[in-house]
């Protein structure tokens, strides 16, 4: 083990297998290649290198790259990883020898310690902790087990890429062993995304390669599975999903480890699934904001993908109903191809989309304002119901997620202090109220406190009104007006994952509607103005792609109606059925504008004093721009935060990794108490 910080790593002295035999009570050496290379369990950004450590003469055969390992590390022990072992050390002082090895299974093959090398390397973290999402906690007994054999089977189904022009050449080139990468643009259907994708895995396993799907939930791996059980055969791929529980995920993780099987789909985690002789990575609606992982150093799923294919000489398919500005980047620079069905095949399969105005129509019908409907959004949805389910997108979850004063409309914000004992003075939450119910008083959606007395500091008016009206309370809405229809719900307090083909009502939140047996026979979209109205950068092509995979799930030439303005060209895509010319013009835009994803923008966000000391020590590019920092938007309990942004062109997004890694390296090692969250390329840039 090396490192120059004695206050911190005590190190001996290096010497050959012969000396050590002198030593009093020293290990013997392995005769070869006595020292190994160890990437250590420690967050501390200053000490993310591999550390040199003595291999004894009694672990040599079970100390080989990939195992996990024990090792004494600032005089604890510590777990970690055998990257390789070598024959010396450049460092002159004695090895500490390892403690112990863990496990002889090698659970890092040297493919994933170098794509999560480039990972930490791309955003500004460190390898500890992407081998922590990439290597799953161990299971002894589940390496115990006895192996089962190498599934052989056949699958069947073919067709599923005829509608796409180019889409025989792609399987094609998978079955020829070549790496093609491409954009590909799904036609609307319910689950008719995943034969596609099942195909695709089918020619690249045929061509002697394995492959990796990644999709958003484990609803979209249930059927993703399924369609690769069709096209595959049973057991020859493995779902992993969160809800298997450690000692099954770990089990099927095994099997793809060990060669057993060649094909993984899963949620994000999956993106680092060991198979062998990768030839196709897949990610399906790359746009879905669970795609982006929530720890540090917060990889998205699109991007590993992209760097993993890149590395491994692979394919890459990106699959979606929408397309977003990441995706038309990949195509603009040449990377990828893009394969999309012609004109004729979208218009026989797509829904008939029709805008609605929100205010002018609801006076023409007692009944629909009863329901929050314009007449058009009524007629639909009664026409729709005498044939079968039909569905209601609500863009927000809950009762009466947002409250506003009856009389000067300002909103309804919490009037009690914190309860957070760091907080002193008069300083009050501010946090929004809330309903949860008809019967319910107003709550804080910050401190959780009732607000049952609360009056506008404004005007002093005591009543409220709705600002923004949830899934709920539209259900509710919508029973009243439907008396002798069913109506389902389907939203943050319980997903459906499939609806049957009788009469219902289906009110669902965005990216939980669930599948209906035969399709929809009509939907209608509420409350447009809510997702293009959103202060974020990506409000117009979220609502395209919200709206589109809603759409998917309707039958052909269902009727569709959208409350939202005709002129706004996020409406202009969906009726015309054309992201396409919706995400280049989003790309467009963010050129002009600066944003990525056409250039690097990382994000600095912690304590005001902690941010302007990082951003004064920081060597950056000098083509690098400051912007910031600004107070963020939090609750008031958490403490007062700002936030800088900083941004480079394309090909200096390496030199400001390095950059910002090297700061908080430097901030780690004189353990600076205010911690400074990095991010790059973040999904919250406003």
């Amino acid at each position: 083990m090396t490192d120059s910080d004695d206050a911190l790593l005590p190190l001996e002295a290096v010497r050959p297998a012969e000396s050590a035999r002198r030593d009093l009570g020293a290990p013997v050496a392995a005769a070869e290649l006595p020292v190994a290379r160890i990437v250590v369990d420690s967050p501390l950004p200053h000490l993310d290198r591999p550390f040199d450590y003595l291999v004894p003469e009694a672990m040599d055969g079970d100390a080989v790259p990939g195992v996990r390992v024990r090792v004494r590390f600032a005089g604890k022990l510590v777990d970690g990883f055998l990257l390789e072992r070598v024959s010396g050390s450049e460092h002159e002082g004695r090895l500490t020898a390892l403690e112990r090895v863990v496990s002889p299974e090698p659970v890092l093959t040297p493919e994933i310690a170098g794509l999560a090398r480039a990972v930490a390397d791309r955003y500004a973290g460190t390898l500890a902790d992407v081998l922590r999402l990439a290597v799953p906690p161990r299971h002894a007994r589940v390496e115990a087990e006895k192996r089962d054999p190498v599934a052989e089977g056949e699958g069947g189904g073919d067709g599923a890429w005829d509608a796409y022009p180019m889409g025989a050449s792609f399987l094609d080139a998978l079955k020829n062993g070549r790496s093609p990468r491409a954009v590909w643009g799904a036609l609307p259907g319910n689950t008719s995304w995943a034969r596609p994708v099942a195909e695709a895995v089918r020619a690249t396993l045929d061509g002697g390669r394995g492959a990796v799907v990644v999709v958003p939930d484990g609803r979209d791996v249930t059927f993703a599975d399924q369609a690769l059980s069709e096209a595959l055969g049973p057991g020859r791929h493995v779902a992993l999903t969160a809800d298997l529980g450690p000692a099954e995920r770990y089990r099927r993780w095994l099997r793809a480890l060990r060669g057993q099987v060649r094909a993984v789909v899963g949620t994000r985690a999956a993106m680092f699934a060991p198979v062998e002789k990768l030839g196709l990575v897949v990610i399906w609606d790359d746009g879905d904001d669970l795609h982006a992982e929530r720890l540090a150093p917060y990889p998205h799923a699109r991007e590993v993908l992209a760097l993993r294919a890149h590395r491994a000489g692979a394919g890459m398919l990106i699959g979606g109903h929408s397309r977003t500005a990441e995706a038309t980047q990949l195509i603009a620079s040449k990377w990828a191809r893009p394969i999309v069905a012609d004109r004729q095949a979208i218009r026989a399969v797509a829904p008939r989309v029709r805008p609605a105005g929100e205010d002018g129509e609801l006076a023409k019908d007692q009944a629909a304002r009863a329901a929050r409907l314009p007449s058009l959004a009524w007629r639909a949805l009664q026409q729709g119901l005498e044939e079968g389910p039909v569905l209601v997108q609500v863009p927000r979850r809950g009762y009466l997620p947002s409250l506003a004063c009856r009389t000067c409309r300002a909103a309804a914000r919490c009037e009690h202090p914190p309860t957070r004992a760091t907080i002193t003075g008069e300083q009050l939450c501010h946090g929004p109220l809330a309903l949860r119910g008809g019967h319910a008083a107003p709550y804080c959606k910050w401190c959780g406190r009732i607000a049952g007395d609360w009056r506008c500091p404004s005007c002093g008016d005591g009543r409220i009104r709705a600002s923004v009206v949830g899934a709920r309370r539209t259900a509710e809405e919508l029973g009243r007006a439907f008396p002798s229809v069913p109506v389902k719900t389907s939203g943050r307090d319980g997903v459906l994952a499939t609806v049957g083909p009788g009469r219902a009502l289906v009110v669902a939140t965005p990216g939980a509607e669930p599948f209906a047996e035969g399709g929809y026979t009509a939907a209608v979209l509420l409350d447009g103005w809510a997702m293009l109205g959103r202060a974020d950068l990506r409000a117009g092509e979220e609502a395209v792609r919200r709206w589109m995979n809603a759409a998917a799930l309707l039958r052909p030439a269902a009727e569709l109606v959208v409350l939202a303005d005709a002129a706004m060209p996020a409406v202009q895509a969906l009726l015309r059925w054309d992201p396409i010319t919706h995400a280049e013009r989003e790309l467009a835009d963010r050129r002009e504008l600066g944003f990525p994803p056409a250039v690097r923008m990382a994000t600095l966000t912690g304590a005001p004093s902690a941010v302007r000391e990082m951003l004064g020590e920081v060597r950056l590019p000098q083509e690098a721009q400051v912007l910031g920092p600004v107070p963020v938007d939090t609750r008031r309990a958490e403490g007062e935060q700002e936030r800088a942004m900083i941004r480079v062109p394309r090909s200096l997004g390496p030199q400001l990794a390095i950059a910002l890694k090297g700061a908080t390296g430097v901030r780690a090692a004189r353990k600076a108490q205010d911690v400074v969250r990095v991010s790059v390329d973040p999904l919250d840039l406003i």
